[in-house]
C-alpha cells in the first residue's frame, strides 16, 4: 500500500523536502500531493485533518499523521541511515512537536515562498504525484 505525503505547495522548504524524500525512496513507498491541490483538499476532508495543519501530513494505513510523527514515519522508510531518526519517536510528542512547530512557523522566513514557477518533475517523478 502506498503512503501519501501532503505538503505545502507554496513552501520552498517543503518542496526541497519532497525532492529529498524522492531521492531516498527508490522503492517508491510514497506518493505526493500538495495541500492546496484538489486531491490534497479531498484527503484533508476525508481524514478530518484540521485546517491549521499547513505543512506536512502522512497518510498511512488509513490514518493521518502530522507534525513530527509524520516526519519520523517518513524517515523510517528512507534509504540510508535516515531510518535511525525514527528513534526520536521515543521523545514525548509534545517536545517533538514543539521543535517541529518552531521550524514550520519560520519556514517561509528562512526558506522563502514559491513564485508561480514550480519544478518540472521527470516522467518517473511525475508518476509519484497525485
Amino acid at each position: 500500500m502506498k503512503r501519501i505525503i501532503l505538503f505545502d505547495g507554496e513552501c520552498n522548504f517543503c518542496d526541497s523536502s519532497v525532492q529529498f524524500i524522492i531521492k531516498r525512496d527508490p522503492s517508491a513507498h510514497f506518493l505526493f500531493t500538495s495541500l492546496q491541490s484538489e486531491k490534497g483538499m479531498e484527503l484533508t476532508k476525508q481524514y478530518a485533518i484540521p485546517s491549521e495543519v499547513d505543512s506536512l501530513v502522512l497518510i498511512e494505513n488509513g490514518k493521518a499523521f502530522t507534525k513530527s510523527s509524520a516526519a519520523l514515519r517518513i524517515a523510517k522508510k528512507l534509504d540510508g541511515l535516515w531510518h535511525l531518526l525514527f528513534l526520536f519517536i521515543l521523545v514525548p510528542r509534545k517536545i517533538r512537536d514543539a521543535v517541529y512547530d518552531y521550524i514550520a512557523k519560520n519556514r517561509y522566513k528562512w526558506f522563502g515562498k514559491k513564485d508561480d514557477a514550480c519544478m518540472l518533475p521527470s516522467p518517473d517523478q511525475r508518476k509519484r504525484f497525485i
